[in-house]
């Protein structure tokens, strides 16, 4: 039990300090990682669309279908829908992340040139429209992709480079701050990791 505090207390102390440097890095990433064209290449795209929900969709109905497939009379009941896990993590990522902006309320950077500009509660205080902290394309792509790393973790580092490159897009896009983008990936991993305990508590109960 000591050890598994004292690695989760090294964890948050890492998200912590990773966190407070994007914030330090700011304004540096809004000048120098810029590629506005960033989504007229394949690569780009690619990348994008590991934050559009429709593709977690698509995923985890490929990987019911394979479980459905696979599964015998001794497997646990839980198991044949274990491939809803990376669409489900995705959604409730997205829902965090709506709710963080619409209560945190940064705009986009190009708003006032690289500058913090919040909105205020009398504009619209319940729509997340134009506002960027976290990412919504990030915290999908971690929620979803964080999750493949627990489903398949011997392909962990491609899962999270995935996320991470769809996460650098969007800076580079300009269409969000480096803050952004690391706080939507620790938000979308531990929705992912919150959602992969429980999970793992309902095939031990079954």
């Amino acid at each position: 039990m000591r050890i598994l505090t004292r690695r989760s207390l090294i964890r948050v102390t890492l998200m912590i300090v990773v966190f407070a440097a994007s914030l330090v890095l700011d304004g540096w990433a809004y000048r120098h990682l810029v590629r506005k064209t960033i989504y007229d290449g394949d690569l780009g795209r690619m990348l994008r669309i590991a934050g559009f929900l429709p593709t977690w969709a698509i995923v985890s109905l490929a990987l019911i279908l394979c479980d459905l497939h696979q599964r015998d009379a001794t497997d646990n009941r839980w198991r044949r829908w274990r491939g809803l896990l990376p669409l489900t993590s995705a959604t409730l990522a997205g829902l965090v992340g709506e709710i963080l902006k619409v209560l945190l309320r940064r705009e986009r950077p190009e708003t006032q040139a690289g500058a913090y500009v919040f909105r205020s509660w009398s504009q619209h205080p319940l729509s997340s429209g134009g506002l960027a902290f976290p990412s919504s394309h990030a915290i999908v792509a971690f929620g979803a992709l964080a999750m493949l790393s627990h489903l398949y973790p011997r392909a962990r580092w491609l899962w999270f480079a995935v996320a991470a490159g769809c996460a650098i897009t969007r800076v580079l896009a300009r269409a969000h701050f480096l803050s952004d983008v690391v706080l939507a990936g620790i938000v979308g991993s531990l929705v992912a990791t919150a959602l992969w305990d429980r999970w793992e508590g309902m095939m031990r109960s079954s």
